[in-house]
């Protein structure tokens, strides 16, 4: 029986932080340990291009992510870890699937919409201003980033639910003109996600400003995290664990008699300088031996290209002769 495919996109916008460590890394680090399936892992380099004008910083984003996963350990020998943009049959399956997208359906995107919306509620003529197409045809990139692959499953996050929805409608609505080519995936929705909150208290996002590197040196790390906003209660007055960023962080990262240990210290009314310095020196010592070997790859990012370029040889073992079947059942074929 073959295996089933599991695709898993990253973005490449801004450094990588603690919330996505515990939250994407982490859990496809151990992923693509599982040899009981086939793990695909991309760098979306083009997606990044809908948010970000600055080549110097797509560029740098793409070899710190691709650095920051390599160093946590993703096994890169039994998952396949490419970059989007070294496989140049997904950008031919993306204009391939547009001819399958009905314009009505890009209108529903939740990200178009979005922008649709906050150019009504602020009075201007054009609803459309400001879009550009990369925005409004971004679900049917996606769409080739996972079909390209015939993707069986695709963790996702409920804010992607749509996107997955939309890859099916596409692909159905080829399959129905061409013949059952095309895999419809399915998605895979984490339920328990973990998500960090941010030294302000809000969800750590780069949009808020408010993220902890996750491979910050040793000083600018405890430096941030003494910013963690906290509430006014004094030494030896009992603290709940509920609402504190400080403990949040420190559960996400400890073993469950560590946190009950925490737990206890917060009832006895930890002081905050003495919690905040104790989450600092259990971090640091979880990331320091990954923070090694990503300065090591930031130092030679000959290492990563390597790796990445492996990968995408690896990928287009199967995206070459599939788009060579699809190609086939269009019309876009020999003519001798």
């Amino acid at each position: 029986m073959a295996k089933e495919i599991y695709l898993t996109g990253i973005t490449t916008t801004g450094t990588p932080h603690i919330g996505n460590y515990v939250g994407a890394i982490r859990p496809a680090v151990a992923s693509s340990k599982d040899q009981s399936r086939r793990n695909f892992y991309f760098l979306a380099d083009y997606h990044s291009l809908a948010k970000a004008e600055d080549p110097d910083r797509i560029h740098r984003s793409s070899l710190e992510v691709a650095a920051a996963w390599l160093a946590c350990g993703l096994d890169t020998e039994n998952a396949v870890f490419y970059r989007q943009s070294d496989i140049p049959e997904i950008m031919e399956l993306t204009w391939i699937l547009t001819s399958m997208t009905a314009k009505g359906l890009m209108n529903r995107a939740h990200s178009y919409k979005a922008v649709v919306q906050a150019n009504e509620e602020s009075g201007s003529k054009d609803p459309d201003k400001g879009i550009m197409m990369a925005l409004y045809n971004y679900p049917i990139l996606m769409a080739a980033d996972i079909l390209m692959f015939k993707a069986n499953k695709v963790p996702v996050g409920r804010d992607q639910q749509q996107h997955m929805e939309m890859t099916r409608d596409i692909a159905q609505r080829f399959n129905h003109h061409y013949g059952d080519i095309l895999v419809l995936p399915e998605a895979e929705i984490g339920e328990h996600t973990a998500v960090l909150s941010g030294l302000d208290g809000r969800k750590m996002s780069k949009s808020y400003n408010n993220t902890i590197p996750l491979f910050a040196d040793e000083k600018r790390l405890r430096k941030l995290i003494m910013k963690i906003k906290t509430n006014s209660l004094e030494p030896g007055e009992p603290k709940e664990t509920e609402g504190s960023t400080l403990y949040e962080i420190y559960k996400a990262f400890a073993t469950p008699e560590e946190v009950a240990e925490v737990e206890g210290r917060y009832a006895d009314g930890i002081a905050w300088g003495e919690m905040k310095q104790l989450l600092f020196e259990y971090i640091n010592d979880h990331i320091r031996p990954s923070r090694e070997e990503y300065d090591r790859l930031i130092a030679d990012p000959a290492i990563v290209e390597r790796e990445l370029l492996k990968g995408a040889e690896r990928a287009r073992e199967l995206s070459v002769p599939y788009l060579g079947e699809i190609r086939n059942a269009i019309g876009i074929r020999s003519l001798g």
